[in-house]
């Protein structure tokens, strides 16, 4: 029910961003020793804390929600291998990387079924580890949820998103074109665009501490991967509601008010299956971060 990985870091121990406990789990994948960082805060029945993919996906989006939920829980949020200040080295990201690592990280982290929070992306990951695993979460909170990257859901075909995603990862040309989508006039854009829905939050203190993020060594390899859809956990909605069919556990989807049109339209397809259970909130695909509180008050009546 507690975690049981060491919390003796080395002497670059990451630095706590929820006012919890920063730990690791060392993780092997394809013969590469990784590090997976994530931190812990408050007592009682976890509650496991994805963030979703993104340029800047930390799990510093989920901290105020954490420190919201810690007084009932323990609120476990990480920082996935690839993306904050976990292992960012080059490799093939891919669905099957990240299945395995939560199915690695939940089984040996936790000794009793756990709720999880899951958004964006890491909604069809939670789902894929809940269908094939159903004795890994007694309650799962979905918030935002996705299955279609950025280039897929423009309806660029897995040929040119290909090409995009190699262009990317190579050296002298990947810096180049990472640089030019991660500049801070661009990241405004982008959280202007779709992911927050007041752009009054979007200071230059707050988009700053996003830039910083993207800067990171090694940090465009599993982006350039999310945004070419590479990261996509199935190809076709039916694939990602099958994956509720059977379920006996108890899920919640929070759908985000001004979620663009085309995500969320998935998100609603979500609520007609029986089951399930829906919320709107104010926001967008950032919801969990623009509106914690909000989530938090809704989330709470579910989980306890």
């Amino acid at each position: 029910m507690t975690v049981t990985q060491s919390t003796d870091l080395a002497s670059t121990q990451p630095a706590s961003v929820m006012g919890g406990e920063v730990r690791e789990f060392p993780w092997s994948w394809q013969g590469q020793s990784l590090k997976l960082v994530y931190e812990t805060l408050g007592q009682g029945t976890p509650v496991l804390l994805l963030p979703a993919f993104s340029t800047v996906s930390t799990r510093g989006e989920m901290a105020q929600l954490a420190k919201l939920l810690s007084p009932h829980f323990q609120a476990v949020a990480l920082d996935w291998i690839g993306f904050g200040v976990s292992s960012r080295l080059p490799l093939d990201y891919r669905p099957e990387l990240y299945q395995q690592l939560l199915k690695d990280f939940v089984n040996s982290t936790f000794q009793t079924p756990i709720i999880v929070i899951a958004a964006g992306h890491a909604a069809g990951y939670a789902m894929q580890l809940a269908a094939t695993q159903p004795q890994a979460f007694s309650k799962i909170v979905l918030v935002a949820p996705t299955w279609r990257g950025p280039l897929t859901v423009m309806g660029v075909n897995k040929q040119v998103a290909g090409t995009v995603r190699q262009a990317v990862r190579s050296p002298v040309l990947g810096q180049a074109l990472y640089k030019m989508n991660t500049t801070p006039g661009f990241l405004r854009y982008m959280y202007g665009s779709h992911v927050y829905a007041d752009k009054t939050k979007l200071t230059d203190e707050f988009i700053q501490q996003k830039w910083e993020i993207t800067q990171q060594p090694g940090a465009r390899f599993a982006p350039a991967a999310f945004v070419t859809g590479n990261l996509d956990p199935v190809q076709q909605r039916q694939d990602f509601l099958n994956w509720f069919q059977s379920l006996s556990i108890p899920v919640l989807v929070v759908i985000g008010e001004q979620s663009p049109p085309k995500s969320r339209a998935e998100m609603e397809a979500l609520a007609t299956l029986p089951g399930v259970q829906t919320k709107t909130l104010p926001g967008s695909l950032g919801l969990y971060e623009e509106y914690a509180a909000e989530l938090a008050e809704i989330v709470l009546p579910f989980l306890l």
